[in-house]
């Protein structure tokens, strides 16, 4: 009799404490991670916010005219990026990871050597002419305003120059990468290939900004013309043995 009993209440304590994963109830999200997420996803709105400003004025947008775009006052907006410096880093980052995964997809088509160059070109080329608002506010300082005075804000004296130059060394530094990889350039070939890759980048930043300026041609043309200045030791290069081609 007791061991039925006993038996009974061992069975009756099964149900009542069912085993972890068949009915039990989920452990609660961690705090911490909950606001991280929170946190990312307000910066992620924030810079949705800035860049319609910066489609919209350029080099010229603030961090007022971001604030207001925002919903929020500047100083949230200080409290999220620092500075205009700060916000100018994330939206770099931004766009740069985006150019690179173009770049990356023109380098990786499946086509001779020379197409996938002029690909690649138009790919750079293609990027600034369609959002040129967005590239001037990367790339060139606004200018002051007549009525405005020096450190009024702490918007005023924001060196454009100062920021762009890692922008423009991270590109290069990634075509470097590229061309180490994929081409056999001999002894030497690393240093090589990081002469190449940041001289690329600022063959294209410089001829790009010309261009889009001037528009002393079509894209296509100006596609060929950077092409047929390449298309040298770099079309004589070998692959590399086993490597993706390039």
């Amino acid at each position: 009799m007791e061991n039925t009993q006993h038996n009974g209440r061992q069975r009756a304590t099964a149900v009542e404490q069912p085993a972890a994963g068949h009915g039990a109830a989920a452990a609660p999200p961690d705090p911490a991670r909950r606001q991280q997420t929170a946190t990312e996803r307000r910066r992620r709105e924030l810079l949705e916010a800035a860049d319609r400003v910066v489609l919209r004025d350029g080099p010229d947008a603030s961090m007022n005219a971001i604030a207001a775009e925002a919903g929020i006052t500047k100083p949230i907006l200080y409290r999220h990026f620092g500075d205009k410096g700060g916000l100018y880093r994330a939206l770099a980052v931004r766009h740069t990871d985006a150019l690179l995964d173009g770049l990356r997809a023109a380098l990786d088509s499946p086509v001779p050597r020379r197409d996938r160059v002029e690909a690649t070109l138009d790919t750079y080329l293609a990027a600034i002419e369609t959002r040129p608002q967005v590239y001037r506010f990367l790339m060139h300082p606004a200018e002051e305003k007549p009525d405005e005075k020096p450190g009024a804000d702490k918007d005023s004296g924001f060196d454009v120059g100062r920021h762009s130059a890692p922008l423009l060394r991270r590109l290069g530094e990634e075509l470097a990468q590229v061309i180490g990889e994929r081409l056999d350039l001999g002894p030497g070939g690393e240093e090589l290939a990081r002469v190449w890759g940041h001289g690329i980048v600022g063959m294209m930043h410089a001829a790009g900004d010309w261009w889009l300026r001037e528009r002393p041609c079509s894209r296509a043309q100006l596609v060929q013309h950077l092409a047929d200045l390449l298309w040298g030791r770099l079309a004589a290069a070998g692959d590399r043995l086993g490597g993706p081609g390039f």
